[in-house]
């Protein structure tokens, strides 16, 4: 066997690879660079499951990074249970060939509980007062303690939310280094999220300098897990799940489904409780992709029309639609709302911002019904962000409930990059970088190809 490094790269496209990341750029040149055909959706949950399994959304089962569970009559995004995810996955095909195959995963989802040998992923302590206290979960165990014991504890805040920065990406690179040297696993997949940051605050934009940072940041950390890979004489695999196309401006599309009667809320001391079991129709709104569930069939019809009607939605796809873009699973929602290219969906179902939910204006990705990337951002309305940020925390420290309330509820215009959708131009999309360009395709990469692709770097012969 061959051992083999697979770095996903967060919203890494062909066209972003050039003058700022010349360790990209060198291995590129020295093996080869395709376009990969994204999965629809093409976010997180979605893509990366394809990439391990070799399967669509509609056979592995996971349709976005979160979904209603009709038995729960709840909504969930960001679960991490690996038991999730159907079909069998890289590690364990290799496995069933070779029963030494040993395998590292850090940092791609469905993280907890899977086949793989050793794993790190997210993992927040929420103690009953309250509090969330950033951590990771680690197998075996004692991984856990080990990595916080040398690189310290994990940089959750920096991971995700206004503050997220390069911070984290560098803690998984030291941490899959660390891995690698100690372990020695024939396969290692690792996880760098930086890009993913800026490329929506600030869109795809190779001529602002932030843009140009972040990725010469990013590429210093991949040379040095490339320097790692080549001095065990490993392959090395980048992949990345999408590309980042610029927006404009967010779709209501829940909003415009409780205007039509469909939403239900519950009013809890003057906010508005999203109530998705007793709701005609709803969506979960997930980046450019929003999956609506319609619980009473008689209005089927009617929330179809509806949703062809708004602008900014370019596809609705019915059963015969998720069958043709490979959706039709029961966990999708009975129409799959498609946006168009400078749109995303927002999860907004409150008609009036007094009546918002207090979770609202605080980055919280368990509760909210629906992905929010205006979680990224500080609300332009506070005059002093850090004063407001600084003071919150210190009241937390002393004990006192306080909420982190620092989110807009309406400045969806902030951003300025979204994914989900299929990328029109291959150039802006996913990639793959191979070190051995033999084992590429001439042409662009199929995501479900992806897994078979990992495996030859495995097995084929030098």
């Amino acid at each position: 066997m061959n051992k083999t490094l697979v770095i996903l790269v967060v919203g890494l496209s062909p066209g972003l690879v050039g003058e700022h990341t010349p360790h990209l750029s060198a291995l590129a040149k020295r093996g080869g660079l395709r376009s990969l055909k994204a999965v629809t959706p093409a976010v997180t949950c979605s893509a990366q499951s394809t990439l391990v399994t070799g399967k669509l959304p509609a056979e592995h089962g996971i349709v976005g990074n979160g979904w209603y569970f009709r038995d729960l009559s709840e909504v969930w995004l960001w679960r991490q249970s690996n038991k999730l995810v159907e079909g069998d996955k890289i590690w364990d095909t290799a496995r069933q060939r070779d029963s030494d195959f040993t395998c590292a995963k850090m940092f791609w989802w469905y993280n907890m509980y899977s086949t793989a040998d050793w794993s790190a992923t997210p993992r927040p302590m929420y103690p009953a007062d309250g509090r969330k206290i950033p951590d990771h979960y680690a197998y075996p165990p004692e991984l856990h303690d080990e990595l916080d014991e040398k690189f310290g504890q994990f940089p959750l805040f920096k991971f995700w939310g206004p503050a997220a920065d390069i911070t984290s990406s560098k803690w998984i690179s030291d941490a899959t280094r660390h891995v690698m040297d100690t372990r020695s696993p024939t396969l290692t997949l690792t996880y760098l999220p930086h890009l993913d940051y800026n490329l929506q605050r600030l869109g795809p934009d190779l001529d602002h300098p932030l843009i140009q940072k972040d990725l010469t940041e990013v590429d210093a950390l991949c040379g040095e897990l490339i320097e790692t890979a080549d001095k065990q004489n490993q392959n090395i695999i980048v992949v990345s799940e999408y590309g980042i196309t610029p927006v404009t401006d967010a779709v209501h599309i829940n909003r415009e489904l409780r205007r039509a009667g469909l939403v239900r809320v519950r009013n809890e001391k003057g906010r508005e409780q999203f109530d998705a079991g007793a709701s005609d129709a709803f969506a979960v709104a997930d980046h450019q992709i929003a999956h609506v569930y319609v619980n009473n069939p008689d209005v089927l019809e009617k929330t179809k029309a509806l949703l062809e009607s708004l602008d900014g939605i370019e596809h609705v796809l019915d059963e015969e639609g998720k069958k043709a873009w490979g959706l039709d699973h029961e966990r999708s929602g009975e129409l799959v709302a498609i946006s168009k290219a400078d749109r995303w969906f927002s999860y907004y179902y409150w008609l009036d911002d007094e009546c918002a939910p207090d979770y609202a204006r605080t980055v919280d990705i368990h509760r909210k019904p629906g992905y929010d990337p205006v979680e990224l951002f500080v609300d332009p309305e506070i005059k002093s962000p850090k004063a407001a940020i600084i003071s919150r925390l210190a009241r937390k420290k002393l004990g006192f409930r306080t909420l982190l309330d620092v989110i807009s509820l309406k400045e969806t215009t902030l951003v300025k990059g979204s994914h989900g959708r299929p990328t029109d131009d291959p150039e802006h999309g996913p990639l793959v970088i191979s070190s051995n360009s033999h084992l590429l395709p001439d042409g662009e990469v199929n995501s479900v190809d992806f897994k078979e692709l990992v495996l030859q770097h495995i097995f084929a012969q030098k």
